[in-house]
């Protein structure tokens, strides 16, 4: 793939200029609000067959959109002192939480961990929600798109939300050190979480975000799943985009980035034909904490590949967010 987005200087200033919607926070709130007013209580069980004898592993299922169940696997290096600092997972584009064994890194490095499953995209959580007509165009991206109400996005980040209240109440958890991360939509999501929590969440891995920069980000993506929405714009709201955008404006990162106050590691890989580098800038110039990003100059949509998980736990550690020396 080759470069065929802004040059790294012009990514250094490069500013979205776009202007959150008029009420969003106020939509954010009301939304939040609605689903934590539902209540509903997290079940917690062991699981005694994975086979893995270095940690506990646990089915989680907890309140997220509307009181709906949301599955997770909640993995705790086995003997640790708890609470531990812990690691809250969001998965990337038509993945769910897969299997415990998908995701060790951060338990192998002494971190408590939730894995957060995508309703309807995984296979532990489905979606019972408004505005699926218009799935003819591959995903999950143009569902519900005429009314933000009605979005996908509006119930999966909500999910989300919800997961980090649910993993700060977990005894293995220290409330205080909860940290989100995630690659592609998991990186977005994360970056959504941490405009929407403020100070719930200690720390922000977002590797490669996807949900951000959607106006430009269907203009020049030439992989998916942006250009999902551009199929639908082709035949439904040709003489009039805008109303599709207005529904998305709501759910960008770069509104999330301006309002969230952890610090943040990103990273961006300038030769991404999925997620263009410009799209990772908008939402990072404009994130409002501290930040910090790693740029892999000749990486595609997998950004760092197996180094990435040295740079987050090495900035992790940096942050004073890293578990005791066992």
């Amino acid at each position: 793939m080759p470069l065929t987005d802004l040059s790294l200087d012009q990514l250094h200033d490069y500013q979205a200029g776009i202007p959150a919607p008029a009420g969003f926070d106020a939509f954010w709130r009301e939304t939040l609000a609605e689903a934590r007013s539902v209540g509903g209580a997290t079940s917690v069980t062991l699981r005694q067959d994975t086979l893995l004898t270095a940690f506990d592993v646990y089915d989680v299922r907890f309140p997220g959109w509307r009181g709906q169940p949301v599955a997770a696997w909640l993995t705790v290096p086995r003997g640790a002192e708890e609470p531990l600092p812990t690691v809250v997972k969001y998965i990337g584009y038509s993945g769910g939480r897969g299997l415990p064994t998908d995701h060790l890194v951060f338990p192998a490095a002494g971190y408590a961990q939730l894995v957060v499953d995508s309703r309807g995209q995984g296979h532990d959580t489905p979606d019972h929600g408004e505005g699926e007509g218009s799935q003819w165009y591959g995903g999950f991206m143009t569902r519900g798109i005429e009314d933000p109400r009605h979005y996908y996005y509006r119930r999966l980040m909500t999910d989300c939300v919800r997961a980090v209240d649910a993993a700060r109440a977990l005894p293995q958890v220290d409330p205080e050190r909860v940290v989100v991360q995630g690659g592609s939509q998991g990186g977005g999501l994360a970056l959504a979480v941490a405009g929407l929590v403020g100070d719930l969440v200690a720390g922000v891995l977002t590797d490669v975000p996807f949900l951000c920069h959607y106006r430009r980000a269907v203009e020049i993506a030439s992989e998916g799943p942006y250009p999902e929405i551009a199929a639908y714009l082709r035949w439904h709201t040709r003489d009039d985009p805008e109303r599709a955008f207005a529904t998305l404006d709501h759910f960008d990162g770069i509104h999330f980035a301006a309002r969230a106050s952890a610090p943040a590691l990103f990273s961006v890989g300038l030769m991404d034909p999925i997620c263009p580098p410009s799209t990772v800038y908008g939402a990072y110039n404009r994130y409002a904490g501290a930040k910090d990003i790693r740029v892999w100059r000749f990486a595609d949509h997998g950004g760092g590949y197996g180094s990435t998980a040295h740079e987050q736990l090495a900035w992790l550690r940096e942050q004073n967010l890293a578990p005791k020396a066992r």
